[in-house]
């Protein structure tokens, strides 16, 4: 194969054979094609496109690049990904439900970047959390504790972590096929047999306009069918951030209260129904009804609070001392009314500058900054009123973060109607 043959046939708008994607995709992990050539054909498939076939070749060989894990056994394996919001903490309580109601959710998780958070984030503002377990420990915790979070290790899918970095850097990350073998390469190594998965909608996803997101879940629907899975979508609202807090220790203790039977309803109401889909797809319950029933009920007992707590013990973490911000700012509201809209892609910024986040993938998180938004669309707010609070430990960006906050929180004298959480489930 000739990398700059394979590029220009790609330019050209031809379809690329299953032999020609695996060999480009193998010569790059090996170092036979260069991160030039590799940049070249990214930008090729941007401009492009993919056909199925060759979104599911891509797939396939970033998938066989690494180890695929095999747990050995007939047991139903579950797990959820989110395409990443402001707020969006829901993989801390979904696992511990779902692990709770019998099934193994084995989650292999991502760090934020830019305005969105991540869930490898928010577990390592639990003071000494482990999330870099080999893969045998892996396993093992899996079929123990029924979950365990981890990070993507060197074995699973090493082209999808070259490449990857490559299109942060090239603009190429919003790309419906690399998008889209990137992330069902990493679940289909997980050895899961089903997968329920959050498209997230609005101006703080990256897929802003519903067609959009609709466009992206049918699209990893498809391939993970051609992976043999089960999968079912939901597109969700992200034009708000999601719950309360933002910022990773402060999600936290917020994942903590909704594992008490408390939190903000957007989020417990999110958590129970992508919990519901995953029960149903791992034969724990009838129907939706019945799921949603187990979910909720493993939420308010606690079951699912203890086995949360049971994992983070398992992995060396300590809840008990939850990093927290030497300082607090308070924002007030600049008038009265009702609120029109919080910009969560705005609030994600804010967040970043407060030291919550990265702009860039070496940056090093301050894990107790962050924001508490304590208004939402449609409540009612008085002048002068705390529609947020900072928190912070150098006040460096302090002036700008908040006036990110409260330029993104818009107040209006006429109430309006809570914008759809759930907008759409596909299968």
């Amino acid at each position: 194969m000739i990398p700059a043959e394979l590029i220009k046939k790609k330019r050209g708008g031809m379809e690329l054979s299953e032999t020609e994607i695996k060999t480009f995709v193998n010569g790059y992990v090996l170092g036979s094609v260069a991160d030039y050539q590799m940049s070249a054909f990214l930008m090729a498939v941007y401009f492009r496109g993919m056909t199925k076939k060759e979104t599911w070749s891509l797939t396939q060989a970033m998938l066989h690049s690494g180890t695929v894990v095999n747990f050995g056994d007939s047991t139903l394996r579950v797990d959820k990904h989110s395409t990443g919001g402001v707020g969006d903490k829901t993989s801390l309580i979904i696992a511990p439900i779902v692990a709770a109601a019998g099934i193994q959710v084995p989650m292999i998780s991502g760090r934020g970047l830019g305005h969105t958070g991540g869930t490898l984030d928010k577990l390592e503002s639990i003071p000494g959390f482990d999330v870099w377990l080999d893969l045998v420990k892996f396993q093992t915790q899996v079929k123990k504790l029924g979950a365990c979070f981890i990070g993507q290790t060197k074995e699973i899918c090493p082209a999808d972590k070259k490449m990857y970095a490559l299109r942060d850097v090239t603009g190429t990350v919003e790309c419906i096929p690399l998008i889209c073998a990137s992330i069902m390469s990493k679940k289909l190594a997980e050895g899961i047999d089903g997968l329920v998965l959050d498209v997230k909608t609005g101006a703080g996803a990256f897929m802003k306009s519903k067609a959009a997101a609709q466009n992206l879940a049918k699209n990893l629907i498809e391939v993970g069918e051609l992976g043999g899975k089960k999968v079912v979508a939901l597109v969700t609202d992200m034009s708000q951030p999601l719950g309360n807090a933002i910022g990773n220790s402060l999600e936290v203790e917020e994942c903590l209260e909704t594992l008490s039977g408390r939190g903000p309803a957007d989020l417990r109401e999110l958590s129970i129904e992508l919990s519901a889909h995953m029960i149903l797809l791992g034969k724990k319950a009838k129907n939706i009804l019945a799921a949603r029933t187990l979910a909720k009920e493993l939420l308010d007992t606690g079951a699912a609070l203890t086995r949360f707590k049971e994992i983070v013990r398992a992995q060396n973490g300590n809840l008990d001392n939850l990093p927290k911000a030497k300082f607090v700012y308070e924002v007030l509201a600049s008038r009265k009314g009702f609120v029109r809209a919080v910009q969560a892609e705005q609030i994600g910024i804010a967040s970043l500058l407060l030291g919550a986040g990265r702009m860039r993938a070496d940056d090093k998180i301050d894990h107790s900054a962050g924001i508490v938004v304590h208004k939402k669309v449609s409540d009612k707010v008085e002048k002068g009123e705390v529609i947020a609070t900072l928190y912070y430990n150098t006040g460096d960006s302090l002036e700008k973060a908040s006036q990110l906050v409260k330029e993104a929180v818009l107040i209006s004298l006429q109430k309006v109607k809570r914008p759809r959480l759930i907008i759409k489930v596909m299968k």
